[in-house]
């Protein structure tokens, strides 16, 4: 089978529905959660805007369009190497360098979404990795690795997604000795459904943030904000995941999607 054959039946696949193209984005606008850091770390990411140019008026009479304002990494976002200080100097660590080829590729859907429902500070284990590896499959070189929490469900509440108190905020995520792992297994990169790759209280591990720090560093990618991975199988869909092409970008909203086999 040759390489032309396979793009065929992929499309004709496609077009027949048996594939389904899975939308793994929450909706970009006003409403949309957006990461509040301490006061005396650093300013805030600002509200998305969504200002119009014209529609259909005097401003534009046969043309609607908008002009927006927002953070690279505001909703559904792609965080590039650049984006921590242990990956600024990796090579083409910026959105409009890093090599596509690895944006498209098989992914792992780890599903904790019950322990996530049960324990909102749920963190992912070595074991948890292994014990996911025995059930469904090795993850293997150059693949994507999800974990499915499903707290893409409280996405309409913003004050719900953060869930923060006086302690900090309470979403689950990986360990340092997890991602460390996902590293050495190869992966491409990693990502969630909560407003960042790390656990909230990911600033007290060591290292802080380890899912930035120990990915950037290794030239991996992160994902954060996504949706709907409960429409995904374990293993088996291919994940596309792009980036806009910005300048020197550190980062940028995504609309991730997720071709799955139907059946």
């Amino acid at each position: 089978m040759t390489g032309q054959s396979v793009l065929e039946d992929l499309g004709s696949m496609i077009l027949s529905g048996g594939i389904e193209v899975v939308d793994c984005t929450g909706v970009l606008g006003p409403e949309t959660p957006i990461l509040r850091l301490p006061p005396e770390l650093a300013k805030d990411t600002p509200k998305v805007e969504v200002h119009k140019i014209s529609e259909y008026d005097g401003n534009g009479p046969f043309w609607a369009w908008n002009w927006l304002k927002l953070g690279e990494h505001s909703g559904t976002h792609f965080d590039a190497p650049h984006h921590w200080i242990t990956g600024r100097d990796y090579p083409d660590g910026y959105t409009d360098t890093l090599p596509v080829q690895r944006l498209v590729a098989p992914v792992n859907v780890l599903d904790f979404s019950k322990e996530a429902g049960a324990d909102p500070d749920f963190l992912l284990t070595v074991d948890h990795v292994k014990a996911w590896e025995a059930e469904h499959g090795e993850i293997r070189e150059g693949e994507w690795v999800v974990l499915r929490t499903d707290w893409d469900r409280r996405a309409d509440d913003e004050a719900a997604f953060l869930n923060a108190d006086e302690t900090g905020p309470h979403t689950p995520g990986p360990t340092a000795e997890a991602i460390d792992y996902l590293i050495g297994k190869g992966i491409v990169g990693w990502g969630s459904q909560c407003i960042g790759t790390d656990a909230g209280m990911a600033g007290g591990m060591t290292p802080p943030f380890p899912a930035h720090n120990l990915l950037h560093k290794a030239g991996r990618y992160g994902l954060a904000s996504l949706a709907n991975l409960d429409k995904l199988p374990p293993k088996g869909a291919i994940l596309i995941a792009a980036p806009l092409k910005i300048e020197r970008g550190t980062g940028s909203p995504i609309r991730a999607l997720a071709l799955v086999p139907r059946g």
